[in-house]
Parts: C-alpha cells; structure tokens; sequence
C-alpha cells in the first residue's frame, strides 16, 4: 500500500470512530432511561427488593447481567470502527458465563435434588422471556443509531453485538423485578430472552448497517 493511500484511509477511518464515539453513550443513557422508566410505569420493582438485594442470589443476578451488559457494549463500541480487532473483548464475554457455571453448580450442590426442577421453572418464566425483549428494545434502537455512524465490517455480527448489548441491559433492568434467583432460572430463561435479543440484532444489523 503507498504512503498518500493509508494517510487518505486514516483520514476516511477517524471521522467514523469520532461521530460513533459522540453517539454511543447517549444512545445507551437514552436506552437505559427508556427501559428503567418503561420498569417502573408498568410491573415495578419487586416488592421486597431492599431485603432480597441483600441476599447472595439478588446480587449476583443484577451484577452478573450488569457485567454482561458492560463487556458486550464494549464490543460494540470496537466493532463499529473499522480495522479495529475485537477478539480479545469478545472472549471477556465468557467471564459472566463462568461465573454463572459457578453460581449453577454452587446452586446445585445446595439444593436437594427435588427442588433443581422448581427453582429452574421459577414463577414467571413465560413473562421473563417476553418482558426482558421488550426491555431491550429502546437500548437495541440506541445501539443500531450509533453504530450507522460508524463503519462495521460485518454488518450482521455488528448488528448481534448490538443486540447481546440490549439483551444484557433489559435483562439487567428486568432483575431489580424479577422474583426469581436461582441460577438455574437465570441460566436457562435470561439467556433465552437475550439469545432472542441477539437474534433479532443479527436480522436487523443485515438490513440496516449496510454500507
């Protein structure tokens, strides 16, 4: 490649990362407030959320899904700039998996054998897998906004990051209702709503972040 020809690329590439830049914490603060107004208006907090905050099962779900939350917008914000590697921060992904693998296995060497099945159902699995998406629809909006300004590679897979993101953030939201703790609930549930929220990004992303 000469020299004129990566200095003109540079010039194309830095414009992007700046307007992305701007764009993507307002459009996660805009999401967020949607979803946590959208929250309160409707279902609530849960009732009895300044005890069970306390409890260990209460605090790992809301950190576990925060965290998940964090690493996934971190991937967004590099895989919406071009030429940017985004390995590393896609493999940190798997810090909140582990711990949620642990968290499982802690549960299971706890409960009695005949109590695995009823704390996996939990109360209100059918609302979780509905209200969680629904959640996620301001942040995955947000999300999409921002990364039009920028210059994703791989549109479908930008568009998933997008949505792992907004997944994360409804699922982290929908925990400070949820009155449902175990792991295994979390694991099997909150997964398959984000896993739906992520899906829906991936379509989306192949549509809209073409360019």
């Amino acid at each position: 490649m000469k020299t004129d020809e990566l200095i003109r690329l540079l010039a194309e590439d830095a414009p992007v990362r700046m307007r992305l830049g701007r764009m993507l914490v307002p459009a996660l603060v805009f999401g967020i407030l949607a979803s946590a107004g959208l929250l309160l208006s409707t279902v609530g907090l849960r009732v009895d959320l300044a005890t069970a905050i306390e409890t260990a099962r209460v605090a790992f779900k809301i950190g576990a899904t925060l965290l998940l939350a964090v690493l996934a917008c971190v991937v967004v914000a590099r895989i919406g700039q071009p030429g940017l590697a985004v390995r590393s921060q896609a493999l940190l992904l798997l810090v909140p998996a582990a711990l949620l693998l642990v968290a499982i296995l802690a549960e299971l060497f706890v409960l009695p054998r005949g109590e695995w099945t009823t704390r996996l159902l939990g109360l209100h699995a059918a609302f979780c897998v509905f209200f969680i998406p629904v959640l996620s629809l301001a942040p995955l909006a947000g999300l999409m906004i921002a990364l039009r300004q920028g210059a994703p590679g791989n549109p479908g897979l930008a568009g998933a990051a997008a949505g792992l993101a907004a997944g994360a953030v409804g699922a982290a939201i929908y925990a400070w209702h949820c009155p449902d703790d175990s792991p295994l609930f979390i694991a099997t549930w909150y997964t398959l709503a984000i896993a739906l929220v992520t899906a829906a990004g991936y379509g989306l992303g192949r549509k809209v972040l073409r360019w």
